[in-house]
């Protein structure tokens, strides 16, 4: 398996293509940015990136630098109550509780605007929870790394912090609940679609507190009730992406209303196929 990192080094920051050898991993320069591949065909961007891993005068050792979040002009974007769970989860939330079932049963899915690229957090560092909210969670998802032309390029584990508390107190304040700072991780890297099958991925959450483990569950994306090129397909119905885009495509975890994430807990993430996402923690604003 390869997977597309994104890397800073001493003085630049650069993409690379991280392959395991048996003997640990291998890192193979590329040429392109993340945005130069997603405004091209899946066909010819494949092409650049396995281009790339046949040079032998590209290989850049196995370490390379620290490694960032998997973006570099891409917005994110998220979609809600794609798995049953969800939508249970939201209702039990809610005031407003039949809403979320007309969400899940519409044609139109709910999606909304995540986060700027800037703003994503990546592999080990810290994800947010608001200092105005009492009940906040992660939501473990798959991340769809999708071209200008809407045509799925790779996957990456994602975490879509949510703060249920500010949005079971009005449906309206979901911009508040989902977009602060912090609230976004992606990574460690991007697999690209042709070397995992993405029909049926799993995907775990295991939560842990003082070294010991508080939540620990895992479902698997055939229990979506829509499809990753359904998804797709919605969010480019009116919006253009030239640099490509990354979509969130929604929880099957959702712990129960008894938990509530708290500072310093470490929250760990894993996609079969793809990767694992670990962050601590932190308290973010007032």
């Amino acid at each position: 398996m390869s997977r597309l990192l994104r890397l800073s080094g001493p003085t630049t920051e650069h993409w690379v293509i991280q392959r395991d050898t048996g003997a640990g991993p291998e890192n193979i320069a590329l040429d392109d940015s993340l945005a130069d591949l997603l405004a091209l065909p899946l066909a010819e961007a494949r092409e650049r990136v396995e281009a790339a891993e046949r040079s032998s005068e590209a290989r850049v050792g196995a370490a390379g630098g620290t490694v960032l979040a998997p973006v570099d002009r891409q917005e994110v974007w998220a979609a809600g109550v794609t798995y049953l769970r969800s939508r249970d989860g939201r209702s039990e939330e809610s005031e407003h509780p039949d809403m979320y079932q007309l969400v899940y049963d519409a044609d139109r899915p709910e999606i909304f605007f995540k986060s700027t690229p800037e703003r994503v957090v990546a592999d080990g560092e810290p994800v947010g929870i608001r200092a105005d909210s009492g009940w906040d969670v992660p939501e473990p998802e798959v991340g769809l790394v999708i071209n200008r032309h809407g045509e799925i390029f790779g996957y990456v584990p994602g975490n879509d912090m949510s703060s249920r508390s500010i949005e079971g107190e009005n449906p309206l304040y979901l911009p508040q609940a989902k977009v602060y700072a912090r609230a976004c991780a992606l990574g460690p890297g991007i697999v690209p679609v042709w070397d995992v099958d993405g029909e049926a991925l799993a995907v775990s959450l295991r939560i842990e507190r003082d070294g010991v483990t508080v939540f620990d569950g895992e479902t698997s994306t055939a229990a979506m009730k829509r499809s990753f090129t359904e998804l797709a397909d919605w969010l480019f119905r009116a919006m253009d992406f030239p640099a490509g885009v990354v979509l969130l495509t929604g929880t099957g975890l959702v712990p129960g209303a008894e938990f509530t994430l708290n500072d310093k807990d470490v929250v760990v993430i894993d996609v079969g196929g793809v990767g694992t996402l670990t962050n601590p923690v932190t308290v973010v604003g007032r």
